[in-house]
């Protein structure tokens, strides 16, 4: 799960997708880290709430290695597909949007309030739904 700072969307999605196919070793970065924090205190308090704990997260920025280990990279928006495929070239073939099936972007909530993570976090939980659908389809 890769994001820009890796505090908010992609630590609630790698929550999400994790707590749901708990056999799946699930990680998240980003493009423009905030190397060491915590998630966002919104996001903890909205994941909590969902009884998924994303309290032990610490951001972390997203590298060679994790992208050569990972089967699938999934982005929030377009430009971090982009980027991603633009920097690691290999890794093109595995690169989607969250939302892909629903050709949506999940929009940045830092430091735009509650009501925006709530509307992030619930196309993550979309997206992450739909993801372990596929992934399960694909696994059996």
């Amino acid at each position: 799960m890769v994001c820009i700072g890796n505090i908010c969307r992609s630590p609630m999605a790698q929550g999400l997708l994790a707590a749901a196919s708990p056999e799946l070793q699930v990680q998240s970065a980003g493009l423009q880290a905030l190397i060491g924090q915590r998630a966002d205190p919104i996001a903890c308090e909205l994941m909590e709430a969902r009884g998924v704990s994303i309290a032990a997260h610490r951001a972390q920025q997203i590298n060679l290695d994790l992208c050569q280990r990972a089967d699938l990279i999934l982005v929030m928006d377009r430009e971090q597909r982009r980027v991603i495929q633009e920097r690691y070239m290999f890794a093109s073939g595995k690169v989607f949007r969250l939302c892909e099936f629903s050709d949506q972007d999940v929009p940045d909530p830092y430091r735009a309030g509650r009501s925006s993570f709530e509307r992030s976090l619930s196309l993550i939980e979309t997206g992450a739904q739909q993801w372990v659908k596929r992934i399960s389809r694909v696994a059996s």
